[in-house]
């Protein structure tokens, strides 16, 4: 099978039955991408698929053939941090650390909803075609990513922060 990660494409053999979340962990050694709970709840598996986040626990590799798959090992370009992992930083986004690179691959996908105008449950004008990112719309968005050691407020600032950089640029 054909896939590419973080830019780079590799031929694996592997039995399809693997999830796309073992294929980086164990077969690539990409450990940046977490397992958390294995079933799809907390989001510390997130990843993105041509640009869209997915839980990689939930997803079979093979269904990723031909794809292109990004996680947090391949946000940082030339030796210089994304945006978003800088803003994480500087916002004290994390405490632990294991939901962080979930957390950062989620808000870049969901950053890319909201510049095409993909709705929320908490938009208010469902046919808006410009999303402001507010703080409620932020935080419904990333609800499917869990921190459990109370470094939220940081995550939603260093979100916004950079959600609203690009909204005004």
């Amino acid at each position: 099978m054909l896939i590419t990660i973080n830019g780079r494409g590799m031929e694996v053999a592997l039995d399809p039955r693997t999830s796309l979340l073992d294929l980086l962990r164990e077969h690539l050694e990409l450990h940046g991408t977490k397992k958390g709970c294995d079933q799809g709840a907390c989001g510390a598996c997130t990843v993105l698929a041509d640009g869209e986040r997915i839980l990689s626990c939930m997803a079979l590799a093979v269904q990723y053939e031909g794809r292109s798959i990004s996680t947090v090992e391949g946000l940082a370009r030339d030796g210089t941090l994304h945006p978003l992992q800088q803003a994480f930083i500087d916002h004290d986004g994390f405490q632990c650390g294991y939901c962080t690179p979930g957390q950062i691959c989620s808000a870049i996908g969901m950053a890319a909803e909201i510049a095409r105008g993909v709705p929320s449950a908490v938009t208010p004008d469902l046919a808006a075609t410009t999303i402001l990112p507010t703080r409620d719309e932020l935080r419904e968005r990333m609800s499917g990513n869990l921190c459990r050691c109370g470094a939220h407020n940081g995550i939603i600032d260093a979100i916004t922060e950079i959600c609203t950089t690009e909204a005004a640029a």
